[in-house]
């Protein structure tokens, strides 16, 4: 793996991080859908992730990254398409994929040193 693979992928990371500290451990869509600044950092962290995985795809078109276009995909709606972006869909992927995402992340870290 390339140093920019590598630092995108350490970029991806510290988003989800990021994200993790932003909503805290309660966890809670309504906090989250009451605060337009915590809603505004969690779009623009997810936008982030969806851009780095872009990279890392156009670098490593295998990566084993499962979700990799939905992930780009979501990326350029949030950026594109601001003006539909669904709070529930952002939350369910804050909630439901981000967690894969570390995990996947990681293991690629771990297993290229």
């Amino acid at each position: 793996m390339n140093s920019e693979t590598r630092s995108a992928l350490h970029d991806v990371l510290q988003c989800i991080a990021d994200i993790d500290e932003f909503i805290g451990q309660g966890r809670d869509f309504k906090v989250y859908l009451a605060d337009k600044m915590l809603k505004a950092a969690v779009e623009r962290k997810i936008e982030v992730i969806g851009e780095a995985i872009n990279r890392c795809t156009s670098l490593w078109p295998e990566i084993p990254i499962t979700q990799r276009r939905k992930i780009i995909s979501t990326r350029n709606r949030v950026a594109h398409a601001y003006d539909a972006i669904d709070d529930a869909l952002i939350w369910g992927i804050v909630v439901n994929h981000l967690p894969l995402l570390k995990q996947e992340v990681t293991a690629i870290l771990a297993s290229k040193k």
